[in-house]
């Protein structure tokens, strides 16, 4: 997971626990979009790292 990830997974959390605490439903929502850009990105990353791996053992060959 890269720092970005979990920074917004983190931020996304605590966005939706302050939205469910006084019931801002936009803050809530913002929350889940901020887990979800989070998990994006790790994605991302992971498919990044996993063509590099591909591409190193190719080479070997």
């Amino acid at each position: 997971m890269t720092s970005g990830s979990a920074k917004d997974k983190a931020k996304g959390k605590a966005k939706e626990a302050m939205g469910k605490m006084t019931g801002d439903r936009s803050k809530k929502v913002e929350g889940k979009t901020d887990q979800a850009k989070g998990q994006v990105k790790g994605a991302v990353h992971h498919a990044g790292e996993s063509v590099k791996g591909v591409k190193d053992s190719l080479k070997h060959d």
